[in-house]
């Protein structure tokens, strides 16, 4: 039985690939931050860890429980944990820069390395990062999270190419919008770290919160989180997988207009996007 750590699982897209591949049956680690999550999907039937991306410890303790557990083998991990941070650049703090890229990069990372040396031992593995649209394409009042993705992708390229020859596989997950928690959870850390009463963009922020608070679908072409399962088994099941895996009709479409069009047109074509 072929095995995967996944980050993030509480809900939106770890938690739907974490059930998808069990069912199809893969030994699937799903991890949490909460013990609260941990019991809750425990009762599901999955088998859970608790795994708080942004504490070393935390990383080190989950990481070599998994491998007790498998013999000191797994097959593949998928960096899932993450959030959005709204805000235009100049309101976002250095701490609220941090903690974004703290969890969406760094624990990532460390995450990667501390399953690394088993993967080189048995001479195989696979290595997902679920990234985004905005790791290519940024938009306004996403800086924070644009950064952090943008720094995912050019880290994930440079891993591919340190990889080659081991058997060990890099692929991107590049969503776009996604029926899942991210707006709510983006909602809370706007409200927590910026000023919006303060800011020169309090005019433009009332459309954000619009957004964030609107129920449903708030992106037309929004897929639910199995499109992003769909990706996930493409790149577990490839003999060789590609570099990136894009999920909905944007991450596409910006994809190539970010080759075709001058940065000018492209910068008043996305200027536009909410």
């Amino acid at each position: 039985m072929k095995s995967i750590l996944i980050s993030g699982c509480s809900s939106g897209i770890g938690y739907t690939v974490a059930h998808g591949l069990k069912k199809r049956g893969w030994r699937v680690f799903a991890t949490c931050r909460s013990a609260a999550d941990v019991a809750r999907l425990q009762g599901e039937g999955l088998e859970v860890l608790q795994l708080d991306v942004d504490d070393s410890a935390s990383i080190a303790g989950c990481v070599a429980e998994v491998l007790s557990r498998t013999g000191g083998t797994l097959d593949a991990l998928f960096n899932n944990a993450g959030y959005g941070q709204p805000g235009a650049a100049e309101d976002i703090s250095r701490h609220a820069l941090r903690a974004q890229f703290e969890t969406n990069l760094f624990g990532a990372w460390e995450l990667m390395n501390a399953v690394l040396p088993a993967m080189r031992q048995q001479g195989h593995g696979r290595i997902l990062y679920n990234s985004s649209v905005l790791g290519f394409a940024a938009m306004k009042y996403r800086g924070a999270y644009n950064a952090s993705k943008y720094a995912m992708e050019g880290l994930c390229d440079t891993l591919r190419l340190e990889l080659a020859g081991t058997g060990i596989a890099v692929s991107l997950i590049e969503p776009g919008p996604i029926i899942s928690r991210f707006r709510p959870n983006a909602l809370a850390k706007f409200l927590e770290n910026v000023n919006i009463a303060a800011s020169v963009h309090r005019v433009s922020y009332e459309a954000q919160l619009v957004r964030l608070k609107k129920e449903g679908e708030a992106a037309p072409f929004t897929l639910p989180e199995s499109a992003v399962l769909d990706a996930v088994l493409k790149a577990l099941a490839a003999g060789k997988p590609a570099a990136r895996y894009r999920v909905t009709v944007p991450t596409h479409l910006f994809w190539y207009l970010k080759r075709l069009l001058p940065t000018r047109v492209l910068d008043a074509l996305l200027g536009r996007a909410a």
